[in-house]
């Protein structure tokens, strides 16, 4: 009788700690966590590149977390408590701003960094929440509200005038890099065999490395992988020929190893993302639908 109670004693107690337990914060994945599965792949690839964009030209981050329930802990709670842990936003700038979706709660919060506070403001994060998102999520269109919200925060932090960003960050992978590696190296292919048939060998392959740099640079935008792009087109239009016959002789060709070319599948926000160590001090607003 006496291990009858102790064992339901402990139970009571395991149940109430669980009960009281905060909601961990997830670790910073990418500009997107959607731990809910409500949004779809197509729409969180979009919004990770319209938030990467904003970083490459005004050097502020902005992420968005979608979790079923904060409970016990308010929202704001939560989401100051993601702030802190993921520090989003440059250091010393503090430009950094989250978006926090408590799905089951029926409650959302914009959390802004101290260095956008004179812009994103909190009566302007309270209409971009009660104006924007929430009549979406009345309706059930978590993704056009997430989206349309995320878009206006982005115009009000266009208009803050912030520190460029550092030169570093342009050599941070484009979105779509994946996709245009096929279509760079399709270029050279093209573009070596005329090269090297009008130009000869060497002037030809470094007419094709000059030809996919400047491709390279209007379609990613970033020097530094333009003159990767430049380099490598340059290479293999100058040793195509001797790799393609040694090659031959054993039955494979390039295309043997093409596929690790482009470094396998990523996810929507490849490359990595991480916060820049930006502070928060509860700044913004909350809401509810």
């Amino acid at each position: 009788m006496i291990a009858a109670r102790a064992s339901l004693l402990a139970l009571l107690l395991c149940w109430a700690f669980a009960a009281s337990a905060d909601v961990a914060v997830p670790p910073l994945s990418g500009r997107v966590v959607d731990q809910t599965g409500t949004l779809s792949s197509d729409t969180i690839a979009s919004l990770t590149q319209t938030l990467r964009g904003l970083e490459l030209r005004k050097g502020s981050q902005v992420a968005v977390l979608i979790v079923p329930t904060t409970a016990p802990e308010t929202i704001e709670q939560y989401s100051i408590r993601v702030a802190e842990a993921w520090k989003i936003g440059r250091k010393k700038i503090d430009d950094g701003a989250l978006l926090v979706v408590a799905k089951d709660d029926r409650k959302l919060r914009i959390e802004v960094g101290y260095g956008l506070e004179g812009s994103l403001t909190d009566v302007t994060a309270s209409r971009i929440i009660s104006e924007i998102i929430t009549p979406k999520f009345r309706s059930g269109d978590f993704a056009g509200g997430i989206s349309d919200g995320v878009e206006r925060i982005i115009a009000v932090i266009d208009g803050e005038p912030l520190p460029a960003p550092q030169a570093t960050q342009s050599f941070s992978a484009p979105a779509h890099l994946d996709d245009l590696i096929p279509i760079l190296l399709f270029g050279a292919i093209i573009v070596g065999g005329l090269s090297r048939a009008l130009l000869g060998r060497l002037v030809g392959s470094v007419a094709t490395g000059g030809i996919i740099g400047v491709v390279a640079w209007f379609l990613i935008g970033s020097l530094a992988l333009c003159a990767i792009s430049a380099v490598i087109a340059f290479i293999f239009t100058m040793f195509a020929d001797s790799a393609t016959s040694s090659g031959g002789r054993g039955g494979s060709s390039w295309s043997g190893g093409g596929g690790s070319f482009s470094g396998g599948s990523s996810s929507s926000d490849s490359g990595g993302f991480s916060g820049g160590g930006g502070s928060f001090g509860g700044g913004g607003a909350s809401g509810s639908w």
